[in-house]
C-alpha cells in the first residue's frame, strides 16, 4: 500500500473498517461521525452523530454483507478526502443489490471522521 498516495491509503483504510463495523455491529458506528455530520440514505437527510446511527441501527433487517467492487479517492482542496464506493450488499434472505456510496472524511484532532455521507442502492425502475 505504500506506493499509493496517502490519501488513498487513509481512504481504503477507512472504506475497509466502515463497513466492516456495518456488517458486523452498525451501533458501533457513531465513533466515525461528529454532531455536524450530514447523513443522505435513500434521499433522507439526517444530521448530527446521533441522528446518523440512529438510523443505521434502525434498518429493517438482522444480517448484512458488504462486497465492494470499486472505490475511488481524492484529495479535496480543503485537506479532505473524496470517497466514492461501488458494490454489492445481501441484507437477511433478501436478493444481492448494487449500491453506490459516497464518504467525504476530514482529519480533526488527528482522527479522520465522516462529515459527509450520500448512500443509494442502484435500483434500476
Amino acid at each position: 500500500m505504500g506506493d499509493k498516495p496517502l490519501w488513498e491509503q487513509i481512504g481504503s483504510s477507512f472504506v475497509q473498517h466502515y463497513y466492516q463495523l456495518f456488517d458486523a455491529d452498525r451501533t458501533q458506528l457513531g465513533a466515525i461521525y461528529i454532531d455536524a455530520s450530514c447523513l443522505t440514505w435513500e434521499g433522507q437527510q439526517f444530521q448530527g452523530k446521533a441522528a446518523i446511527v440512529e438510523k443505521l441501527s434502525s434498518l429493517p433487517f438482522q444480517k448484512i454483507q458488504h462486497s465492494i467492487t470499486a472505490q475511488d479517492h481524492q484529495p479535496t482542496p480543503d485537506s479532505c478526502i473524496l470517497s466514492m464506493v461501488v458494490g454489492q450488499l445481501k441484507a437477511d434472505d433478501d436478493q444481492v443489490l448494487g449500491f453506490q456510496q459516497t464518504f467525504l472524511l476530514k482529519s480533526i484532532q488527528g482522527a479522520w471522521v465522516c462529515t459527509n455521507e450520500v448512500f443509494r442502492l442502484a435500483l434500476h425502475n
